[in-house]
């Protein structure tokens, strides 16, 4: 018998084309910030709390401009409360009510859940309609990966909820973005050296779930952390690779978000309808390093 033919290659070189010019125009719209508004003796721009709010309202606003109308992308807190759920659910019984810290960006599916309280982008939502929760930093600093770790692993063991059948539903899409580098970091950091900082913000005790830890770590224009999903089975490992944005490939710091937030919104746990073609990788193209393990009980 001959050999089986191979598959042939997806395409999708006109969506890594588009996304690759809008984080283009991302990075140059920060840029522009920092020429208009200068500080006087470093780098980044005068007023360095705006700088911070200025970057975090960047990248809900090209969020926005992709995901489902729907799907809000705002900023606040999530509160579990210790009531009943479905028609009577009881699994929360002898909780307390518990609230996360507040937390940069907030994919929030408010065509299908409510909303505590609203002000502007500010929100404090219940957990069933979170989708994602991204921190968002200027500059990445020393410690800032093992902090985020840790913040986004609590936020979401908040989100812990069941489906219709009662079964664990997928959890938020956790994802921690940077426009570069500080200075702070000196020599600038290896991906062995970004990967002990994550290891360091997992405790093991008790053991998580696969869904709690971050899935993404993106320092936009040039690196990628990704947490590579299992095919199939309950995982007790969850596997973290690096990839370099090399050769013109800008576009993979976005497509990592999209596909992480879409495939969780259009989950079978979550939604019925099927998720649309919409990111694009290269067929074929591997990472550039695989970082390591994280021993896991269990998806979610």
């Amino acid at each position: 018998m001959g050999k089986k033919a191979k598959s042939p290659p997806m395409d999708g070189s006109r969506i890594r084309s588009y996304l690759t010019g809008d984080v283009a125009a991302l990075l140059a719209t920060y840029k522009h910030f920092e020429t208009l508004v200068p500080h006087d003796k470093h780098a980044g721009s005068a007023h360095t709390g705006e700088d911070g709010r200025y970057v975090e309202a960047l990248i809900r606003g090209y969020l926005r401009k992709y995901l489902p109308q729907h799907l809000e992308v705002c900023t606040g807190f999530i509160l579990r409360t210790a009531v009943k759920t479905g028609e009577n659910g009881r699994e929360r019984r002898g909780d307390k009510d518990a609230q996360s810290t507040q937390l940069d960006i907030i994919v929030y599916d408010s065509a299908n859940y409510p909303v505590f309280q609203r002000l502007g982008d500010d929100v404090i939502v219940p957990p069933e309609g979170v989708v994602a929760i991204c921190s968002v930093k200027k500059h990445l600093r020393v410690g800032n990966i093992k902090a985020e770790t840790k913040n986004l692993r609590r936020a979401s063991e908040l989100c812990r909820c069941l489906t219709q059948d009662g079964a664990p539903r997928r959890g938020p899409f956790l994802s921690l973005m940077s426009m570069g580098i500080a200075k702070d970091w000196s020599p600038q950091p290896s991906e062995a050296t970004l990967w002990e900082e994550i290891k360091d913000g997992i405790d093991q005790s008790p053991s998580p779930k696969f869904d709690d830890l971050i899935g993404y770590i993106g320092i936009l224009g040039t690196s990628s952390v990704f947490k590579a999903r299992p095919k199939n089975g309950t995982p007790n490992e969850a596997r973290f690779v690096w990839h370099d944005h090399q050769n013109n490939q800008v576009h993979l710091g976005l497509q990592f978000m999209l596909t992480g937030i879409l495939s969780v919104y259009y989950d079978e746990s979550r939604h019925s309808a099927r998720r649309p073609g919409f990111t694009g990788f290269e067929s074929g193209r591997p990472h550039e390093k695989e970082l390591g393990t994280i021993s896991v009980d269990g998806m979610r």
